[in-house]
């Protein structure tokens, strides 16, 4: 049986949580690295929304949202307990206002929109997170897991914007969060660069040999 086939973006938060739930679920995969400003045919027939992550798993259906990319990996293989570990309020926050904050905050031409209000909402987000950080330092526990992966991407984006001034923010605990992250192997082996796919190319697996 073929291996299923991941179309992804190297620096997409929604790609990247996915790229970490089939590393560490021990998923292969045929990794087609996707330029957004030229979209492949393929990545379109699959999901007709072009965007990515989307998974086609070649015996099963098409799977074109991140978070069910997660759950579809980890439901095969755990092997840390990340579902255990998981909170699906937290994350439906983080994917609906933060993200909209993040957006209008990092894209203000793009969405004319007030960069510095935005940011200010945001913070009300990101606070919580770090009260919940100062009690075990994982979001969900002492041990990282489904939480952690869906949203450190999202926080990670915010806090390139502007880097001095994210780091004189009071929020140690998730800063400490945000860098324990950043610096793990796990995901140093999901940002390995790739060249944009395309047909005819030599395939490129992905299998980051992580557990």
């Amino acid at each position: 049986m073929a291996e299923p086939v991941l179309y992804s973006f190297r620096r997409c938060p929604y790609a990247m949580r996915a790229r970490l739930a089939l590393a560490i679920s021990g998923t292969t995969c045929e990794l087609r690295e996707v330029k957004l400003s030229n979209k492949p045919e393929a990545l379109l027939a699959a999901s007709p929304k072009g965007t990515v992550p989307v998974l086609v798993p070649g015996d099963a259906a098409v799977i074109d949202e991140s978070i069910d990319i997660m759950r579809w990996a980890l439901s095969r293989r755990d092997p840390e307990g990340w579902l255990q570990r998981d909170d699906t309020a937290l994350i439906a926050a983080n994917d609906g206002p933060f993200k909209h904050d993040l957006d209008r905050y990092k894209y203000p031409d793009r969405h004319g929109s007030d960069s510095l209000a935005h940011r200010e909402s945001a913070l009300g987000f990101l606070g919580d997170l770090d009260d919940r950080l100062a009690a075990h330092g994982q979001l969900c526990g002492a041990a990282r897991g489904m939480a952690d992966a869906a949203i450190f991407p999202f926080v990670r984006q915010f806090a390139a914007v502007e880097r001095d001034w994210f780091a004189a923010l009071p929020l140690p605990h998730l800063r400490k969060w945000l860098a324990g992250h950043l610096e793990s192997p796990l995901f140093k082996a999901i940002m390995v660069r790739h060249q944009p796919w395309a047909p005819g190319d030599a395939p490129v697996r992905f299998d980051p040999g992580i557990s």
